[in-house]
């Protein structure tokens, strides 16, 4: 048990929160141009690693937590692809843009689900995840992404390497 939590749980967490913070950097360089290479390879692997641990937890059934992790699996592979393979020639430049900031929304609204869920202060406000703060922070969370996504396709025309 690490602060609560089992190792497989912690581990899907650290991922997850690294994935976040390496997400904000890579977003930084989106709006300046800039590659970003090693914090790109970071944030691809994390929030990868983070979405398919998350099919490791106990299967009950189809819920919204597994449509999510699959949506960001495939947005993750085509944003992955952009990236790498088709190394952001043509129209995969914004399709790299875009998928690495619904990628990096995905994994933050699963952050502020769980952070209303498992945090007790929080949990008060919106014990069923369906009261207005949780309504209200989800829906800046996604104006903010929103812009930022729309920004960064904008913005994201680094210098050939």
């Amino acid at each position: 048990m690490i602060f609560g939590m089992d190792t497989y749980t912690f581990v899907h967490v650290l991922l997850s929160l690294i994935g976040i913070v390496t997400g904000f950097i890579v977003l930084f360089g989106l709006l300046t141009a800039s590659r970003m290479s090693m914090w790109t390879a970071i944030f691809i692997v994390t929030t990868l690693a983070t979405t398919l641990t998350g099919f490791g937890f106990p299967y009950n059934g189809f819920t919204p937590a597994i449509g999510v992790g699959i949506v960001s699996t495939i947005v993750l592979v085509i944003t992955i692809a952009a990236r790498y393979a088709f190394r952001l020639s043509g129209s995969w430049r914004w399709i790299y843009a875009g998928g690495a900031v619904l990628s990096f929304y995905l994994n933050f609204f699963v952050l502020i689900v769980q952070s209303f869920q498992k945090i007790p202060a929080l949990n008060a406000y919106a014990p069923t995840g369906s009261e207005p703060p949780f309504a209200i922070t989800q829906g800046i969370a996604l104006l903010a992404f929103v812009v930022a996504g729309a920004l960064s396709v904008r913005t994201f025309k680094p210098a050939t390497a």
